[in-house]
């Protein structure tokens, strides 16, 4: 049954969203985008989720009572781990409530403190004195004076003393690593910005920054249009190297889709495109080679070998971005075939290496990307896990969109959330493991993934799960939506091969996890901290993650932490600072490349991750 939903805004960002009454807040805040810290793992023990309620505000708990003065709980102020949306609400989030990866932008180097900002790509403002009789320096030599040594092509040089010229050598030099990119007119040090880009297997996302104070003006985000030639890397490896076009479609595919987003940044945030002096993409390595119309056959044939694993830079025009003429483009450093620049990212984002206790990064997605900091040593694997988590291969699936059941509940019946309030038309995979782990727990699905039918359904399973298990085509299949209350005309089920598509995620994922730890002698228990990367990581709930497997049941809810999406979050530490580009190389390089396929405990492992875990 469709619950009646609650809108919440949030502010300063404008963001609102539609939840069910008794979201905890928290979720609602992630549902719109906004990944608040929660160091605690939303425990409450931490105090670092402060929101402040300015319409709506639930009855404070006595935890918040323990955070907050009398006063300000008066005036609205709450902890977002304990607060739940029961009213139309306007919410609050201060900055330091923000994950540090979405408030400002940080470099951390071991102990050293944050830096500041120091982007590859810089503006200065000159008045040169005009050459005159016993004053003939060379144009180039007038600027050098002013501002540094510079080197320069043939396009620039040429274009050079026309612009000098053009307001009697008043103008902005635009240098990107020592390099003259433009001399333009007037003051336009105001006008310097990059776009940072998460170029993943479904989806795409990218973030318009002002290199000037890091800030974030704008963001996008979109369908991988690749996805029409195949759901996953390897159907795209296979089809540009069976088609004779394949490459070039792959290629134009993915740089019309972020040329067009670069666009979309540009007007919402009312600048100039040719003021983007830069782009920088964190993605897996096939998705950065593919980018960059590298040849892909070796990453679809053992021992998988990437073209390099160094960061590319390449001419933006030169790969059909419109952005400056002589803007550039970076892709991040990788560190295998299968574990590329988003993991880079991640590990520099989530700051990874910066606590002494061990750790496991782990980004969800199509390609599920797994890191382990222990000892003073980063490994690193990838598993397929396929798209399931995106909504694919699902019968009924979509992607976190507008008429998507979202999230499950089950109380003394089913309760469902869909986005944006309107009728279900299909579920994404955060409500896929939802309903997997409900059904767990009632018995409805048995740990091998077999739904229960008939007499074997447990008398003590709600009425309501009940007579929501079917038969569909001779199997048994689990009901969500009857087809009156559904948006599309169709009833919404969930098939025994649906769930069976989950156990292949889930158990890709679990077996990667387990392999690594054992290889460093360690017990999922002994983990201070499991990072969730990823855009559908964000969205799921970790007791519904942890009951079926996807993340380790044994590790007390508190250590884990959700970090948003850290490829965008790399990317855009990589545009702002030069710094976080070697640090980037620099843990690319010591990060242990572990390919699973070659451990030989990997089928055993992989088919014992298949069995959801026992209550």
């Amino acid at each position: 049954m469709q619950e009646r939903e609650v809108a919440v805004k949030f502010e300063p960002s404008g963001k609102a969203v539609f939840v069910l009454e008794y979201t905890r807040l928290l979720e609602a805040a992630a549902s719109a985008g906004l990944t608040l810290d929660q160091p605690c793992g939303g425990e409450g023990t931490c105090g670092k989720c402060r929101v402040r309620f300015r319409q709506g505000a639930c009855e404070p708990t006595q935890v918040d009572e323990n955070a907050f003065s009398a006063e300000e709980i008066a005036q609205g102020w709450r902890l977002a781990c304990q607060a739940v949306v029961v009213d139309p609400a306007i919410v609050e989030i201060p900055a330091s409530s923000l994950l540090p990866a979405q408030q400002q932008i940080l470099v951390r180097t071991g102990d050293v403190s944050p830096t500041e900002t120091s982007p590859a790509v810089r503006k200065q403002y000159v008045e040169l004195r005009p050459p005159e009789r016993g004053d003939d320096a060379a144009d180039l030599l007038r600027l050098e004076a002013a501002v540094g040594p510079l080197e320069t092509d043939l396009e620039a040089l040429r274009a050079l003393p026309e612009k000098l010229r053009e307001d009697r050598f008043r103008g902005t030099a635009v240098m990107a690593g020592g390099r003259l990119v433009d001399f333009e007119p007037g003051n336009t040090e105001s006008e310097c910005f990059a776009v940072a880009v998460d170029l993943g297997t479904t989806t795409l996302a990218a973030a318009l920054l002002d290199l000037r104070s890091g800030d974030q003006l704008a963001v996008a985000s979109r369908l991988n249009p690749q996805t029409a030639f195949g759901d996953d890397v390897l159907s795209r490896i296979e089809h540009a190297r069976r088609t004779p076009q394949g490459l070039n479609e792959l290629h134009e595919a993915a740089v019309e889709a972020i040329d067009e987003m670069i666009g979309q940044l540009a007007a919402e945030a009312a600048i100039r495109r040719d003021r983007v002096y830069e782009v920088i993409v964190s993605g897996n390595t096939t998705m950065q080679q593919l980018f960059c119309r590298i040849d892909t056959r070796s990453l679809g044939e053992v021992p998988f070998v990437a073209a390099t694993s160094r960061g590319i830079r390449a001419g933006a025009s030169r790969l059909g971005l419109n952005i400056h003429p002589r803007g550039s483009v970076f892709l991040m450093p990788v560190i295998g075939g299968f574990v590329g620049g988003d993991t880079v990212s991640g590990i520099l984002a989530t700051g990874l290496v910066d606590e002494p206790g061990p750790a496991l990064l782990i980004d969800i997605g199509t390609n599920g990307e797994i890191v382990l900091w222990a000892d003073g040593k980063l490994a690193a694997a990838s598993t397929a896990a396929g798209p399931a988590f995106e909504g694919a291969r699902i019968s009924q699936g979509m992607r976190a969109s507008t008429g998507a059941i979202d999230k499950v509940l089950v109380a003394d019946r089913l309760l469902l959330n869909v986005i944006g309030n309107v009728a279900p038309v299909g579920l994404c995979g955060s409500a896929l493991v939802d309903l997997a782990a409900e059904l767990l727990r009632h018995g409805v699905l048995a740990p091998e993934g077999r739904l229960r039918a008939g007499d074997e359904l447990p008398g003590d399973a709600p009425a309501d799960l009940r007579k929501r298990v079917i038969a569909l085509d001779g199997r048994p299949a689990f009901l969500l939506v009857d087809s009156p209350q559904a948006g599309a005309d169709r009833a919404i089920r969930v098939t025994q091969r649906d769930f069976r598509e989950l156990q292949l995620a889930t158990g890709a994922i679990r077996a990667g996890i387990v392999l690594l730890l054992r290889r460093a002698g360690l017990a999922p228990e002994s983990l201070d901290r499991v990072l969730v990367a990823g855009g559908f990581g964000n969205f799921i709930r970790r007791s519904s993650a942890q009951r079926i497997g996807l993340l380790p049941p044994e590790i007390e809810r508190r250590r884990i932490r959700y970090q948003g999406n850290t490829s965008l979050a790399g990317a855009r530490l990589a545009a702002v600072s030069t710094a976080a580009r070697q640090r980037a190389e620099e843990l690319a390089r010591r990060t242990e490349h572990v390919d699973l396929s070659c451990e030989p405990d990997f089928q055993t492992a992989f088919a014992e991750a298949m069995i959801f875990p026992e209550a």
